[in-house]
């Protein structure tokens, strides 16, 4: 058996079974898809999964809380516009988890300084006084990005982060295109240009593009674990096609879980959610605080019912990827065409649904194994943050990287205990 999910080609680990296919719109349902809704790897149900017994017999395993709370399963459509043609997943839908209590801020542990993407702050000169300043300023550094591939053509966003033509986007922009299609980029002044892809991580649903271009303006990165819910929030890009489209809300969540993902590539996102309005054509563009600095990539959405063309329209429901996540992974692959996803060393049994995450699987050798943990140990936190699923587990270990030390409790034998671990990586080339 694998240590690694989705399935072992891809290289990725967490629960094992293939990414849930293509549905259709579903309305939350109570209480069955609440606590018995899909988890990674799975499909929605309305019926229960076999009941499986705990690894031991201890009286205080039924006191554990159950499933991901009343808000249940929601649907989540990545968010690239259609403009002529489908490409098999640029819309596809995916689950997501909501949970029915707030779950523990983490902090992420301090990223190296990257030494070619633009840093935080801003000073405070240069902050601006009003949104229409903001948009002002950052405008000439998003793109509207042009996919075609065998015929088929579809729009995304992103932004410049480097002088020199590097621009971040979401891998299901940039993917369609990775097998001979072509990427063009578009500025705000009406200039062009043809971009290549330098490198993608599916795992975090992330891409950079490169184009031939020297001096332009880049955006400001902020610092993702500085949000508060509440802040201002403003979302450029191109919905449906309409390029340097400006929304504004707040930041309703933060440390969301959502899976996002299609043609065959699942991410796991510890999200941002904000109601600024995200629509299918956002994808890749930047998510601003109130200084104008970007802190998330909009990724994907939340959707009840089908809109235009059939696409998932903004119902509020927006979620961006942390920018403090999307900085590591842009620098590794500007650096490298590659970069690694933190991974603990073990399958997770997706069908156990009383709590926590539990360990079918130890990867001999791996971070798991050295740090002591058995297959029948439950998860039930990482680094204070409890974890009440497989779902919750991954987008914890995925806001660190690989190296960091984290702290997990785990129960063994109805008995808590905690243990610190060296997060490995696993190389994600897309």
């Amino acid at each position: 058996m694998s240590n690694e999910w989705p399935p072992p080609d891809a290289g990725r680990e967490g629960p094992q079974g293939p990414p849930p296919p293509p549905q259709g719109p579903q309305y939350p349902q109570y209480p069955q898809v609440a606590r018995y809704g899909a988890v990674p790897g799975g499909s929605p149900s309305a019926t229960p999964p076999p009941a499986q017994p705990p690894a031991y017999s201890d009286p205080s395993a039924h006191r554990r809380r159950k499933g991901v709370g009343v808000l249940g399963v929601i649907v989540i459509a990545t968010i690239v516009s259609l403009i002529v043609g489908t490409f098999a997943g640029l819309a596809g839908y995916v689950i997501g988890r909501t949970v029915d209590s707030n779950p523990a801020t983490t902090a992420v542990a301090p990223l190296p300084e990257p030494s070619s993407v633009a840093v935080d702050p801003l000073p405070a000169d240069q902050i601006p006084e009003s949104i229409t300043e903001m948009v002002g300023n950052v405008l000439p550094s998003v793109v509207s990005i042009a996919i075609e591939n065998n015929g088929d053509q579809g729009s995304g966003s992103g932004f410049v982060i480097r002088p020199d033509g590097y621009i971040l986007t979401n891998n299901h922009v940039a993917a369609p295109a990775a097998d001979g299609g072509s990427l063009v980029v578009f500025f705000e002044d009406g200039s062009s240009a043809e971009a290549e892809i330098v490198g993608r991580n599916s795992s975090y649903d992330l891409a950079v593009l490169k184009i031939d271009a020297q001096d332009l303006p880049i955006v400001a990165l902020g610092n993702s674990d500085q949000v508060n819910v509440g802040d201002l929030a403003v979302a450029i890009g191109a919905p449906l096609g309409l390029e340097g489209t400006v929304t504004s809300g707040i930041i309703s969540s933060r440390d969301r879980p959502v899976t996002a993902g299609g043609r065959g590539e699942l991410a796991y996102i510890n999200a941002i959610q904000t109601d600024a309005a995200i629509n299918p054509g956002n994808s890749g563009g930047p998510l601003l605080n109130s200084a104008g600095q970007v802190i998330g990539i909009n990724s994907a959405i939340a959707t009840l019912a089908p809109s235009f063309n059939g696409e998932a329209g903004s119902i509020g429901l927006g979620f961006a990827i942390p920018v403090n996540s999307a900085r590591r992974i842009a620098e590794e692959i500007i650096q490298t065409g590659e970069s690694e996803t933190p991974v603990i060393g073990v399958t997770l049994d997706t069908t156990y649904t009383d709590g926590g995450s539990r360990i079918s699987e130890v990867s001999p050798g791996g971070p798991a194994d050295a740090a002591g943990l058995r297959s029948g140990d439950i998860i039930t936190s990482l680094q204070g943050r409890e974890t009440t699923d497989s779902t919750e587990l991954v987008v914890a270990i995925r806001s660190y990287a690989p190296g960091d030390t984290v702290q997990l409790e785990f129960e063994r034998g109805g008995r808590s205990q905690t243990v610190d671990l060296i997060l490995g990586g696993s190389q994600d080339i897309g």
